[in-house]
């Protein structure tokens, strides 16, 4: 593991650090996010276990990471696993989960533990830069078709939530296009509304529905895709 020399770099950006145990991943990220002038990669590990290392390093010096690219099949500790502990000892800090595997169940797992995301490895390098930028605001963000895989064979049964009814049309619009990975800019560019307008939906329509975070919304979308049609 390894800390870089760009953490001391005082100009505001985004600390990132990348978890990978092939070497030519974490080089060729850290080559493409380097061209992002609000992107800094602040350290890099092999498997969960050198990345729990390395944070608690960073941590003494209040250099911690805001996210996390996170590999999920490694040796020793796996992605999930390493999810996990991140999420415990560090709330503070989003696990974005990159990977080449397509895997069902793994993307289960990993949001099961806190990962505020899933993309694959082959996701364009501006996507998955906004994809780090929105994780870093507390947004979740799913490759295309991942939250359907996820749900998956779990749809004869779906439970609507109390509080389902009292949510507007405009509500259940931005609910519907939570559930396709849409960030709130992209929900505010597709309804004609403001970010700021579209935030507040979002507020409410957690409220009224129970729900935790963004990630819960995501899924309930998902579920309830023939409410919402």
């Amino acid at each position: 593991m390894k800390q870089s020399s760009e953490q001391q770099n005082t100009v505001s950006s985004i600390p990132v650090m990348l978890v990978d145990d092939q070497q030519i991943i974490r080089q060729g990220l850290t080559t493409l996010l380097d061209l992002e002038e609000d992107i800094s990669i602040i350290g890099d590990a092999d498997n969960g276990e050198t990345a729990l290392a390395l944070l608690a390093q960073l941590q003494l010096t209040h250099q911690l990471p805001t996210v996390v690219l996170m590999d999920m099949r490694m040796p020793v500790m796996d992605g999930v696993a390493a999810t996990g502990a991140i999420a415990t000892r560090y709330p503070t800090i989003q696990v974005l989960v990159l990977t080449t595997f397509d895997d069902d169940d793994l993307i289960s797992q990993a949001m099961a533990v806190g990962a505020k995301g899933y993309l694959l490895k082959d996701t364009p390098s501006e996507e998955l830069a906004q994809a780090i930028r929105s994780v870093a605001k507390g947004y979740s963000q799913f490759g295309p078709g991942i939250l359907e895989k996820m749900l998956s064979g779990q749809r004869p049964t779906v439970e609507v939530p109390e509080g389902f009814d009292e949510l507007t049309p405009r509500e259940k619009d931005v609910l519907r296009l939570i559930g396709t990975g849409a960030n709130n800019r992209e929900i505010a560019a597709e309804l004609f509304l403001s970010e700021g307008t579209v935030k507040n939906h979002v507020t409410r329509l957690l409220g009224r529905l129970g729900l935790r975070d963004r990630t819960q919304a995501a899924l309930l979308a998902v579920k309830l895709s023939a409410e919402l049609s």
